[in-house]
């Protein structure tokens, strides 16, 4: 933990405007990456750690709600159970990759129907007096933007998830522009993966520290 305020590299500049209160809530709500997110060195832990260290006094409860695999449509079902049940003050809604990566097994979900699922999440959690950060999917690949096979797609659907937060006013988290802003400077030799993944998908280890850095900074 030493090393860790350092390594998460967080701009003040960039904090969201809303701060934390007292005792708050937050539930990371995804798929994989999230999951994976629990694991040493995750993404979810390390903000969770990032915050007891920095702001004990706040008292922050940090829960993660990633299930592998999980596209729009099954964070419906689940959200009452994993998310709702917890009485979040912030919910930040990670997911889109599966909805675009499972396409290639005609297991997607269509765009009529992921920006339906978006917006009726939305409505169900701020319903509650939660707020709501929505993420852009991050990548399906790590090189250059527009040279990965579904950058096309996932573009699409990026673009569905900022114009659902700017149409009920949401904070948005824009983790696939953040990802390309990253990746085209430190991936000079245009890999595919292990920059910021494992896979072109999955974070590794430097992937977690920018992901927790790109949402303490939402949380504000």
């Amino acid at each position: 933990l030493a090393g860790l305020l350092i390594l998460l590299v967080v701009s003040p500049a960039l904090a969201g405007e809303t701060q934390l209160k007292k005792g708050d809530r937050i539930v990371f709500l995804g798929d994989s990456i999230t999951q994976f997110g629990e694991r040493p060195g995750g993404y979810v832990k390390l903000v969770r750690q990032y915050l007891q260290q920095k702001h004990a006094e706040l008292e922050l409860k940090v829960t993660g709600a990633g299930i592998s695999g999980h596209k729009v449509p099954d964070l419906e079902k689940r959200l009452d159970r994993d998310v709702l049940a917890h009485k979040p003050q912030v919910v930040v809604i990670y997911i889109g990759i599966n909805d675009v990566w499972h396409s290639q097994q005609g297991r997607g979900t269509s765009k009529k129907d992921f920006e339906a699922g978006l917006e009726r999440l939305v409505k169900r959690i701020e319903a509650v007096g939660a707020r709501v950060i929505l993420c852009t999917a991050s990548v399906i690949g790590e090189k250059p933007a527009g040279s990965n096979k579904l950058d096309k797609m996932l573009a699409e659907y990026c673009a569905i998830s900022r114009r659902v937060a700017a149409g009920s006013g949401l904070q948005l988290l824009d983790l696939n522009r953040e990802f390309h802003a990253f990746l085209a400077p430190h991936n000079p030799l245009a890999a595919e993966a292990r920059v910021l993944t494992t896979d072109g998908v999955h974070l590794n280890a430097a992937g977690n520290r920018f992901v927790a850095a790109r949402m303490i900074e939402a949380l504000g």
